[in-house]
């Protein structure tokens, strides 16, 4: 079977998002914020998520910009994995 992209999987979801915790072997915690308008008020309003994600070689650190994709369940709650590191910690 062929090694598959990341391109050729347009089906599963990506996310950017901010590493919070990485004390867990090969898993990190990644903050996704998304910003939408208040339905009444219009409003901006801000919504985190707390993400689980794959970190084989445990390279994430607190403070990175990561992107993420879904992934098949590789445990209770991890279900993404990293696709890039887009920017380092200062």
């Amino acid at each position: 079977m062929a090694e598959t992209t990341t391109e050729e999987r347009n089906d599963r979801k990506s996310r950017e998002g901010l590493v919070t915790s990485n004390g867990m072997d090969k898993t990190a915690v990644v903050t996704v914020t998304t910003r939408k308008p208040h339905p009444k008020y219009r409003k901006t309003v801000a919504k985190s998520t707390k993400l689980y994600v794959h970190d084989e070689e445990n390279t994430l650190n607190v403070g990175d910009r990561v992107r993420i994709a879904e992934t098949r369940p590789l445990s209770k709650l991890k279900r993404w994995r990293i696709v890039e590191i887009l920017e380092r910690a200062k």
